[in-house]
């Protein structure tokens, strides 16, 4: 599920989940096992991409569909746990966004320090209300902590997803390269990171996330009661259903 490349002192993440990198339960717990993993590894910073032109196509509504309320008790928790491991990693973590980065995949790349995003490569955006689901407490602060006050509620509320040139106007990337220099990049952009002094770049991470964490502690365990019960609740599977009907179909 997670392809690591050793390069000198990076490690290079490759989602290879299916076609879409779809999270699921148990690709949620392999990014997580793996991010701990290198938590102390002799690794300086880490790159995270996918493969084709996917970056991570979001949560698999397919799974959803099935297991209904007894898989999203398990999937749920797994995704916040992800996320939050994502977001605060320690080292420099670079997203280098090789095609569509959808909802939950939008999250993933926006965890990360600084978001390379490949030219004419696809789609990135958050659209969990057109699909009928709330986000979850850490998934909403993620996104409050890369997007302009000014644009958060129309990215949130509009559901849209944005080519490149837009995402980047948005803030939702830092910058576009192209496709056949975007791990080049990535690789560029994570040394000099990495040239800082590690325990000072870590403490000043840690600090510049701390409100949207503060926010995660003390609103989750209020929030994320609910958006279990409203990711559970008849209505909104009935919602997801036609939302997949609508995007595409499945296979016989």
């Amino acid at each position: 599920m997670i392809n690591v490349e050793q390069r000198d002192r990076l490690s290079i993440f490759h989602m290879r989940h299916g076609k879409a990198n779809a999270l699921d339960t148990e690709f949620c717990m392999a990014l997580t096992a793996r991010l701990e993993e290198h938590r102390s590894s002799a690794s300086q910073a880490l790159i995270l991409t996918g493969h084709g032109q996917i970056f991570s196509a979001g949560v698999d509504l397919l799974r959803v569909l099935d297991g209904g309320s007894s898989y999203l008790t398990a999937f749920l928790p797994a995704l916040r746990t992800v996320f939050e491991a994502l977001f605060c990693f320690p080292k420099p973590v670079i997203a280098a966004i090789n095609g569509h980065a959808i909802a939950g995949g939008c999250v993933l790349a926006c965890a990360a320090d600084c978001r390379l995003m490949a030219t004419q490569s696809g789609r990135i955006g958050v659209p969990e209300l057109l699909v009928g689901v709330p986000f979850p407490t850490i998934a909403l602060e993620i996104m409050r902590s890369i997007t302009a006050p000014q644009h958060l509620p129309a990215v949130l509320y509009g559901g849209a997803t944005f080519d490149p040139v837009r995402a980047l106007e948005r803030g939702l990337v830092d910058a576009l390269v192209p496709p056949d220099t975007l791990i080049q990049q990535a690789v560029a952009s994570a040394e000099s990171l990495t040239a800082l002094p590690p325990s000072a770049f870590a403490l000043t991470k840690q600090q510049i996330r701390v409100p949207f964490l503060r926010r995660v502690c003390e609103d989750g365990a209020q929030f994320d009661v609910t958006v279990q019960e409203l990711w559970e609740a008849p209505t909104t599977l009935t919602a997801i259903r036609a939302y997949v009907a609508r995007t595409f179909k499945r296979p016989s």
